[in-house]
Order: C-alpha cells, then structure tokens, then sequence
C-alpha cells in the first residue's frame, strides 16, 4: 500500500517532522530528509504492528489531494512510502474461489505487469481490503 507521507521542516530544531496522515499518531523527527525517509518506513511498520496485535484495522492510504488543503501539511514536502501490509493482516489461510476464466485473465495481465502486485492472491487480498475500507468508510 502507497501512504503519502509529508515532510515538515522545523527552522528553530533544526530537523524534520514526517507524518503518515492515514495513520493518525504515526509521525517521527529526524535531522536530515534521507533519515526522515528510512525512519518513517520503521515507525510505519511498528505503527501497523500495533493496529494488528489489537485486532485493529489497517486504514486505506488516501491520495495526497485529500490532505492538501490541511493547515497543518502546509509548506510540507510530500512523498510515498511503499509498503507490504500483508505481514500484517495476521496468519495466511489458504481458500478455494471460484472466478470466471476471464476475470482470472485480467487479474494475471494486471499481476504480470504491475510491480505493485507480486502474486493473484496479493491482488486480490488488496482487492478486499479496498473493497472493505470503501464499506467501512460508506457506513
């Protein structure tokens, strides 16, 4: 899942305030933009480690012109941080679908040349996932 994350610098310490605006309290300080970048990918898993050891859900990533117009992003450097959530979904349990034949094409066309999808089930799992925060955003 792509989270766009903002980068904040601060004149007065000197150093760099990243947050992950979809995952509210997820944020860390560091004095250099590359730093801010490898540590934001740590908080980032610790955060979602977190969310699964509490049987919480794992928000959906927004785009980033949902929080552009937030006072508190302004004059912020804007960025994406990739990350595998699988991990932390919990236990894998394999399943029998059935899916019409073409329907199987078209999500192996997708797999084979996205690089954001590295099996059928990966597409699909992301599949459901959107499909449920979209039900849970709806309700």
């Amino acid at each position: 899942m792509r989270f766009p994350i903002v980068l904040i610098f601060n004149p007065e310490s000197t150093d760099y305030k990243v947050t992950v605006p979809d995952l509210p309290g997820c944020h860390c300080r560091a004095k250099t933009m590359d730093m801010a970048l490898t540590d934001i990918i740590r908080v980032i898993e610790s955060h979602l480690s977190l969310l699964s050891e509490y049987g919480e859900n794992i928000p959906s990533a927004s785009s980033f012109e949902s929080h552009l117009t937030k006072m508190e992003y302004r004059g912020g450097v804007w960025a994406v941080v990739d990350l595998d959530i699988t991990p932390f979904l919990g236990k894998s349990h394999k399943i029998n679908v059935t899916l019409p034949e073409l329907l199987i094409k078209k999500i192996d066309d997708v797999v084979a040349t996205d690089a954001n999808y590295k099996t059928r089930s990966g597409f699909i799992a992301m599949a459901a996932i959107n499909e449920l925060n979209n039900k849970i955003v709806a309700d």
